[in-house]
């Protein structure tokens, strides 16, 4: 048909270039950053799809090298990705749409900003027509986002949004890692574009340890009576060199709060975690030190014990030395003596081919009283209080599961127990939030087990925990994850239980109701559910969830009056 008069189409001249909608040798933008992210070695991205990127999960889901993997809630999505770039070291992709999906995602998202994890999060945004003016679900994204990443940007061009991608994978994992989020416009991932002409490059290699800085930690280290090394997530792929510098100068190392598998947990070297309710006579070598090397760790208010230690400064007892890939971190928590600006595998392996002759220091009692926290009271075996003592549930973990079993670990009073009775042996064990963040458990280990279908996963989790993000045991059950999941059923908000009876002398808004039967919950979810009230159940649940191809959940009714590895409820509300 020819269409003529004054409302004829326009003709495109035989010279014009083609538009992006009508070269079809062209792909969409959601197509050219998802070809970024698989060059990049991503191999997951965890979403809720919503309608503000359908072209990306379109695209995510085409492409040969990444799975899409849809989730029942944006934060257990949010946890996956977090808990996958933690285990591999390689950022994981999170998606979520406008309003209330990026706001669901939030919570994982600052769990891995105070863990600096590496991950890539995908936030679509109304339509650019629509834009201000307080559309469907329109949030002010990149202001929400801004203070819990490392870098938050909006895209305004559908041929910018490759190079921005290359961008925040370059920035996720440039220095100290940490989450980006990349705000798009739901109009732009559609748009075809043509190839980037340029994306930016991967990181520069980590910096090493100078000659001099080198020198002066090795003569530091030699030269002191009672040093201790601190090791943090920064040391995570720097194991065997940790191992290495600790046995060369024979001093005794410290992990970090929840770090706890950066250093072998049976090495005689090994003095203990620096977690909440540290116990006293764990932390009496570092108190006592003269010499402290924190390595990898921001020195958190946990890990620090409320910014106490290490001291430094006039009147301490210990010089602090500092090595951190970031140049923030050295010195923020404490006076150091000497700042190194280095990755911690390549200082550490600086140090170890320094010659040093150390002199004969023993570490046997600061390691032994690790021990002694970490074994349970003779009491524990004995109780017969209602339900079971909580070092029972650790006790039996650590007879029925492989040791280089990944645990993943929520927020709780039950994870103190974990802390302490779990020994770390192998490295990349241990997926636990920094944050303190509830429901990480069993997302976690729903993208361990995807990231390493070989291992034993384990998560461990409160009744308050596992019903914030439990749910994600569908997920679990749909993809054919053999993960267990171990819910310490109390009844109560036991964290917030204990403070209130110390602080009040009673409680509020703790109760949260039980037994509930959470064993069917899990059936209910396509898992399998098992409850166990005696240390007899709980040891033939723990060996039959192993050994299943699929999902299981095994309530564990526990003693809601024992409250801390220190503590009862009971005597707590007695005393106040």
């Amino acid at each position: 048909m020819t269409h003529t008069g004054p409302h004829a189409l326009p003709r495109t001249s035989p010279a014009a270039a083609p538009r992006p909608s009508e070269d079809p040798e062209w792909r969409t933008a959601a197509e050219e950053a998802v070809a970024v992210l698989a060059a990049a070695g991503v191999r997951r991205c965890y979403t809720v799809p919503g309608e503000s990127f359908l072209e990306l999960a379109d695209a995510l889901e085409r492409h040969a090298d990444i799975q899409l993997v849809s989730t029942r809630h944006e934060g257990g999505a949010a946890f996956m990705a977090e808990a996958e770039a933690k285990l591999t070291g390689v950022p994981a992709v999170a998606a979520a749409t406008r309003g209330p999906g990026a706001g669901n995602l939030a919570v994982g998202v600052h769990t891995a900003r105070q863990d600096s994890t590496p991950m890539v999060v995908f936030l679509g945004q109304v339509t650019t027509d629509h834009l201000g003016r307080e559309a469907f679900q329109e949030v002010d994204l990149a202001a929400f986002y801004t203070p819990i990443t490392k870098w938050t940007t909006t895209v305004t061009r559908a041929d910018r949004l490759a190079e921005t991608t290359a961008q925040a994978l370059r920035t996720a994992t440039t220095g100290r890692p940490g989450p980006v989020a990349v705000v798009v416009p739901g109009d732009l991932f559609g748009r075809r574009v043509p190839p980037p002409a340029a994306l930016p490059g991967a990181a520069p290699p980590a910096p090493p340890l100078g000659e001099d800085e080198r020198d002066r930690l090795a003569a530091w280290l030699v030269g002191a009576e009672r040093p201790v090394i601190v090791a943090g997530g920064g040391a995570r792929s720097a194991r065997d060199e940790l191992v290495a510098v600790a046995e060369r100068f024979n001093t005794g190392v410290y992990t970090s709060w929840r770090r706890q598998d950066v250093f072998p947990n049976h090495h005689p070297l090994y003095l203990g975690h620096l977690g909440l309710g540290c116990p006293a006579p764990v932390l009496a070598a570092l108190e006592s030190a003269d010499a402290v090397l924190v390595v990898g760790s921001r020195l958190s208010e946990i890990t620090s014990q409320s910014y106490r230690l290490p001291a430094a400064g006039p009147g301490a007892a210990a010089t602090v030395a500092q090595i951190d890939i970031d140049p923030h971190q050295i010195g923020a928590a404490t006076g150091v003596w000497l700042g190194a600006v280095a990755d911690a595998r390549r200082a550490l392996a600086a140090l170890v081919e320094v010659p040093a002759v150390p002199p004969d220091r023993d570490y046997t009692a600061a390691h032994d009283a690790w021990v002694r926290a970490s074994t349970p009271p003779p009491e524990a075996a004995a109780h017969a209080g209602a339900g079971l003592h909580p070092w029972a549930v650790v006790e039996a973990m650590r007879a029925a599961l492989p040791e280089d079993t990944v645990v993943t670990n929520d927020a709780g009073n039950f994870a103190a127990f974990l802390h302490r009775g779990w020994w770390y042996r192998h490295p990349r064990t241990q997926l636990a939030p920094t944050s303190g963040a509830m429901g990480y458990a069993v997302p976690a280990a729903v993208a361990a087990k995807l990231a390493a279908p070989h291992r034993t996963v384990v998560a461990v989790a409160g009744d308050g925990g596992v019903l914030m993000t439990g749910q994600e045991l569908e997920t679990a059950a749909r993809l054919g994850l053999a993960v267990t999941v171990v819910v310490f059923q109390n009844g109560l908000y036991g964290t917030i239980a204990m403070h209130q009876a110390r602080e009040l002398g009673r409680t509020a808004a703790v109760d949260i109701g039980g037994p509930l039967d959470l064993a069917s919950y899990a059936r209910g979810l396509g898992a399998a559910g098992r409850t166990a009230t005696t240390p007899g159940e709980l040891a033939d649940a723990l060996a039959e969830a192993v050994a299943a191809e699929g999902p299981t959940l095994i309530d564990v009714r526990t003693d809601p009056d024992i409250i801390s590895p220190e503590a009862s409820l009971s005597g707590l509300l007695g005393g106040a």
